[in-house]
């Protein structure tokens, strides 16, 4: 089966030039391993944050259940970056919804290998430095967007962590967008009472 020909205009801002993910993305359609790597090195670890701010269980496996869900279907995806990360994490939610609705029934969940995984083994290899730094910088603040109401919840990390646009996490969740916008501000000014007061030298005039 010949491979679908990607060109660059299809997906190009005439305004702006391309950025370093747009181009991977339009790498991965034509089906080049280094592109695909790359855009799950960006958004593989906001993916897994919004699975376990969700409270998933085995929120490694359902997104490596996500992942092997795009590399079936990316040859046939159209569209941007934007809709990219819309897909990606629609992809997520209903394999999360799935999940929950198995468990409830009493049914396994068998885990899958994720192939993304190797493939961006070979192009990059983060040290434990960096990993741990990664990890001290977010982990206060998912711990703190997890004691929002999960409806609450969701929208602050499909539309800080995932990097939603309104208009995508609005048709995600089913909602109007004036009330993802709401439900967000509301959800970062409580975020905000909560984590007390700034560091000295940080305070608002």
């Amino acid at each position: 089966m010949r491979a679908p020909v990607v060109e660059l205009d299809d997906f190009r801002d005439h305004d702006e030039p391309m950025t370093e993910l747009e181009l991977a993305l339009v790498a991965a359609r034509a089906g080049d391993e280094a592109g695909f790597a790359t855009l799950w090195r960006d958004l593989h670890p906001r993916l897994l944050r919004y699975l376990r701010v969700r409270g998933d269980e085995g929120a490694e496996d359902l997104a490596a259940e996500t992942w092997m869900h795009v590399v079936k279907g990316l040859a046939a995806f159209e569209g941007g970056l934007a809709d990219f990360r819309a897909w990606l994490f629609t992809i997520a939610r209903h394999r999360a919804i799935d999940q929950g609705r198995a468990r409830s029934r009493g049914l396994s969940v068998v885990p899958v290998a994720d192939p993304a995984e190797a493939a961006a083994r070979e192009t990059t290899a983060p040290s434990a430095e960096d990993d741990a730094a990664e990890n001290q910088a977010t982990a206060a603040a998912l711990r703190l967007v997890a004691t929002l109401p999960p409806a609450q919840a969701e929208m602050v990390m499909l539309r800080v962590v995932a990097g939603l646009d309104v208009a995508h996490v609005a048709s995600l969740l089913d909602k109007r967008p004036g009330a993802v916008r709401v439900g967000v501000h509301r959800a970062l000014k409580t975020l905000s009472r909560t984590a007390g007061p700034r560091p000295e030298g940080g305070e608002e005039s």
